[in-house]
């Protein structure tokens, strides 16, 4: 990479009226989807209340809801979604894309590549002084709406509120026929072949970046003098371009390729929600017992080699890190379509995606498992 590109999305505070020491991650200790609630915890919150993700009227991304029909027209669903995390780059207006682009990932897991409106939930920081609460929360907006513009999508409302840390999300909503959707369960079968968009590392990318500058007692250890200024500005501008991409086209092809179901790659970490999506065949009509196995995991480059020096205190390698707006994982019914799902990607993109994994009958009583002696593919 030239020095041109390690440059070019250098934060410049000062051009948009901010203090030239400003740093939007200053302002939270959680980054990006890492602020998620554990997904043991988050599950038995939900079945407290007798809540049962997973089952056939719920999307394990989306919630899909029946609409009265009153004309005798066909069925209509109306499909949405909800997100929202602290900030996890330095930027307030790339931060406002990859909220979009991330709340947007749930829609698309389920095949849809129309959402009809957007809500913007965004909350800005009383830690900050007035004019950095105005600017930050101004940028974040427009960063938010020109990625829902590009999703071919309008914000028609939302809320803001004031807290000590800043956030930004939103809700996504479609009105669709079945037909429109791929439902993530009722159609895997032992046998399929797992495709992943969007490579690893997201949350140990946006950690070196802020740790450049702002050195945590980790990094000074393990890290420091190992890995160079230029490796971790590279690995955090490949990090952002892959966080601020829709998945968009990844949800147009599923349907060309006869995709069997998604999930997006978000806060869980990658074996986190492919146990979620293996669970989720066993709440069908017809419930199937699969185990989905991970044979390959393709990692940027930089985060495996801080995290081997970091002895993967961020459970890279085990499948755990958080990623904040990641990549689809796919299942598709052949090898064949899975290559060509893939090569259309690249095409399309000109970003590569990769096929990590298959589908099995259930073994061990696991619905999702990293395959001993897995493969890392360094991005």
């Amino acid at each position: 990479m030239t020095d041109a590109n390690l440059k070019r999305r250098r934060f410049d505070p000062v051009s948009i009226g901010l203090p030239e020491e400003f740093v939007l991650t200053d302002y939270t200790r959680l980054k990006g989807c890492s602020c998620k609630l554990p997904q043991p915890k988050l599950l038995s919150l939900l079945q407290s209340v007798s809540a049962n993700p997973g089952q056939k009227d719920v999307g394990m991304d989306c919630s899909i809801v029946p609409l009265h029909k009153k004309d005798g027209s066909k069925p209509l669903s109306l499909v949405s979604t909800t997100d929202y995390f602290f900030p996890s780059v330095e930027d307030p207006f790339l931060q406002g894309e990859i909220g979009a682009a991330n709340v947007l990932s749930d829609l698309y897991s389920m095949g849809i590549t129309e959402c009809d409106t957007m809500l913007m939930l965004l909350a800005a920081s009383t830690d900050m002084d007035e004019n950095e609460r105005y600017t930050t929360s101004l940028e974040m907006m427009k960063g938010f709406t020109q990625v829902a513009k590009a999703a071919g999508t309008t914000v028609t409302g939302g809320q803001t509120v004031m807290n000590p840390w800043p956030l930004i999300g939103g809700v996504a909503m479609s009105v669709v026929s079945e037909a429109e959707m791929v439902r993530p369960a009722g159609l895997m079968q032992a046998g399929d072949v797992l495709v992943l968009t969007k490579p690893l590392g997201n949350q140990i990318a946006v950690n070196l970046k802020q740790w450049l500058s702002r050195p945590s007692p980790l990094f000074l250890e393990f890290v420091k003098d190992k890995v160079t200024e230029e490796e971790v500005e590279e690995l955090y501008n490949l990090a952002s371009d892959n966080m601020k991409r829709l998945n968009r086209t990844a949800a147009q092809l599923m349907k060309k390729y006869r995709a069997h179901g998604a999930t997006d790659v978000t806060g869980f970490g990658i074996l986190g929600h492919a146990n979620n999506f293996g669970a989720a065949q066993a709440q069908t009509e017809t419930p199937k017992q699969l185990t989905l196995v991970l044979e390959k995991l393709p990692i940027f480059k930089t985060a495996v080699k801080a995290s081997r020096l970091m002895k993967d205190k961020y459970k890279l390698f085990e499948g755990y890190s958080a990623e904040t707006s990641g990549g689809l994982l796919v299942a598709l019914g052949s090898q064949a379509d899975a290559e060509k799902y893939v090569e259309e990607i690249q095409k399309l993109d000109g970003q590569p995606a990769w096929i990590v994994g298959k589908v099995v009958e259930k073994k061990d009583n696991q619905h999702a498992v990293l395959a001993k002696g897995y493969e890392i593919i360094e991005v």
